[in-house]
């Protein structure tokens, strides 16, 4: 039985199985459909012939880019891609776009992310794919969506990241700014097409209507703008960059025996946490806490100046550089004092809780001697759970089983690599 099968022996069901999904590969929609992969759908990854960009992102395998039995060396690829089946295929052919008809006319879903126009140009726009098939839903994510005066401008996640606003906010107060790691934009256009996607989907299965999901990546960082519209409705002022940089003595960044934490003690809405701090500095008998003590230590604009953080960092700093952040944590949180751990990789992959949950899975891959180590599922369901089925697919690795069950015997397959079409 395929692994790809809507249901796998001995296994439960999963929440998706039977969902056939078609994914043109896409920076911005590989995560969307990985979503729907390990949740039971069948996703069909369909990459030009000479394979998907994302195959060439680094970090790789070994500090190593190519391929190893056909598998991309690259991390990136290696985890956006694990469940998902992948096949081959030239849009820009007349036999290419006649073979994407075809399966899309036994996909529920599919997810694509070219500019806006280039589908219908070569005749497999939503329009002409549902004339035929009415409850399809098309999820297109792009830049900056489907209509406006920048749909048909080139965009990376950086731009995603400015165009959004969100990319203001990275970086230290006296450079420019600095992108989030991790390609976030991209990401949360992604995320935010699964969800709409599946929306879509609901409505396409109780009421027959299948519809064209219009994701921009842009409004999609609007979104991701943190607390800055709350920053000016209670302060009147517009939030920058403070990386490197503390607000107020007692909320920073904090250096200890084996990393950093990060607390919160001191100053707009954190006042009440300010006498919860103090009693336990008492309790532990820190050098110098009468220098905390005193009226001006509940004002803000004194716990704004430079005065104050370096009294703070004088005190609190030294004591902390002497213990592990694990003792910070767990005995700032025991009295109520908003302190966290700030972890690294190793810390997470040692975490007893995320251990306990058994929330990093494994995947074999040819270039490592060992199974690639990643993340899984943030969410459980009892019945019909997610699982991560098979690592990414080697390029074109089910040319032969998608287009065998079209009909495409092995002659014609032949004949169509042959010309680049798959």
């Amino acid at each position: 039985m395929s692994i790809h099968s809507s249901a796998v022996a001995g296994l439960p069901p999963q929440a998706l199985a039977g969902l056939r999904v078609l994914e043109l590969a896409h920076p911005a929609g590989q995560y969307c459909g990985k979503m729907f992969a390990e949740l039971g759908a069948d996703v069909i990854l369909v990459e030009a012939p000479g394979g998907a960009r994302a195959r060439h992102a680094a970090p790789f395998i070994g500090d190593q880019s190519g391929a190893v039995a056909g598998q991309s060396r690259s991390l990136n690829f290696s985890y956006f891609n694990t469940s998902k089946r992948g096949i081959t295929l030239d849009l820009e052919q007349a036999e290419g776009q006649a073979l994407f008809r075809q399966l899309a006319s036994q996909a529920d879903l599919i997810i694509e992310c070219e500019k806006p126009g280039y589908l219908e140009a070569h005749g497999c726009g939503y329009g002409t794919l549902a004339a035929k098939h009415a409850d399809l839903v098309m999820t297109s994510i792009t830049a900056f969506g489907q209509s406006g005066p920048y749909a048909q401008y080139e965009a990376e996640d950086l731009i995603g990241l400015a165009t959004g606003g969100f990319l203001y906010l990275g970086g230290y107060a006296d450079s420019e700014p600095v992108g989030a790691c991790g390609d976030q934009a991209l990401a949360g256009a992604s995320m935010f097409g699964g969800v709409s996607a599946m929306l879509a989907l609901t409505l396409a299965e109780t009421t027959g209507q299948g519809e064209h999901v219009d994701v921009s990546m842009q409004e999609c960082m609007v979104l991701a703008m943190e607390n800055a519209v709350q920053f000016y409705d209670l302060e009147g002022t517009i939030r920058k960059r403070t990386a490197g940089q503390q607000r107020f003595a007692g909320t920073g960044v904090y250096e200890c025996a084996d990393g950093h934490v990060y607390m919160m003690a001191g100053g707009i809405g954190a006042n009440r946490f300010w006498g919860l701090t103090l009693d336990w500095l008492a309790e532990e008998k820190v050098a110098g806490l009468e220098r905390l003590q005193g009226p001006e230590w509940a004002r803000t604009d004194y716990l704004a100046s430079a005065e104050a953080k370096d009294i703070f960092l004088e005190v609190f700093g030294a004591w902390a550089k002497g213990r592990d952040k694990a003792y910070i944590y767990v005995e700032g949180q025991r009295r109520h004092v908003p302190v966290a751990a700030i972890n690294n990789t190793a810390d997470l992959v040692a975490s007893p809780q995320l251990g306990a949950r058994g929330y990093f899975v494994t995947a074999p891959h040819p270039a490592s001697d060992k199974p690639l180590l990643m993340p899984g599922a943030p969410y459980r369901l009892d019945l019909t759970p997610w699982r991560l089925r098979c690592p990414a697919p080697a390029l074109g690795q089910h040319n032969q089983e998608v287009y065998g069950a079209l009909g495409l015997d092995a002659a014609r397959l032949t004949r169509l690599h042959a010309l680049g079409v798959i």
